[in-house]
């Protein structure tokens, strides 16, 4: 006879997520977990596995509901330095206003802690990285057709600046950095590349 759960695997991976982002991994028990879904530990290893386990699916859930769809969104924009303007305006605004304000990126927050010396969990980081530089460099190339970059500009160059430049948003906001800071910054960056 087939095991028949209780409770809906999803929504319990939903709130261990949740749980993994604002806390981290190394701040987050299995105690935490037991709390935060109200099942007994039995379920959720028989579920799950073990908390490694069980924070490698909720990074791959971040990645396809958090990142992948925000990637999506730049790299297939069409205008340029303003859709990147826009993902950047939209990343300061999540980072630092509303419910998950202060909470940073799961995946910045796990390229600063020690989970990133699991091997699957470094292959979620790379991935991540590749997605995002992939689409600021697609955004660039629309940028130089547009010709609304600077002579010379080094695309690939350019979007690995703009990576990083997203990781350090995520990581200072987790720190409190105030977002007009941080829009300056972003502000500065794009006006490094931009003819204007």
């Amino acid at each position: 006879m087939p095991d028949i759960k209780h409770f809906d695997p999803d929504t319990v991976l939903e709130k261990v997520m949740r749980l993994f982002w604002r806390q981290g991994v190394a701040s987050t028990g299995i105690q935490d977990v037991v709390t935060a879904t109200g099942l007994n530990r039995s379920s959720l290893y028989a579920t799950f596995g073990g908390k490694q386990e069980l924070y490698r699916a909720a990074l791959r859930r971040y990645l396809e509901d958090c990142s992948e769809p925000a990637f999506r969104r730049l790299a297939g924009d069409g205008r340029g330095l303003p859709a990147v303007a826009d993902f950047f305006a939209a990343l300061i605004e999540a980072r630092c206003s509303g419910p998950y304000a202060r909470w940073g990126c799961m995946v910045s927050n796990a390229h600063a802690g020690a989970e990133n010396g699991d091997a699957e969990v470094r292959t979620a980081l790379d991935q991540h990285h590749r997605m995002l530089r992939e689409a600021l460099y697609e955004a660039l190339v629309t940028a130089r057709a547009e010709q609304q970059l600077a002579p010379g500009t080094d695309l690939g160059a350019a979007a690995d600046l703009l990576a990083l430049l997203a990781y350090g948003v995520n990581l200072r906001s987790r720190a409190g950095a105030d977002a007009r800071e941080l829009t300056k910054t972003v502000t500065a960056a794009l006006g490094s590349l931009s003819t204007a």
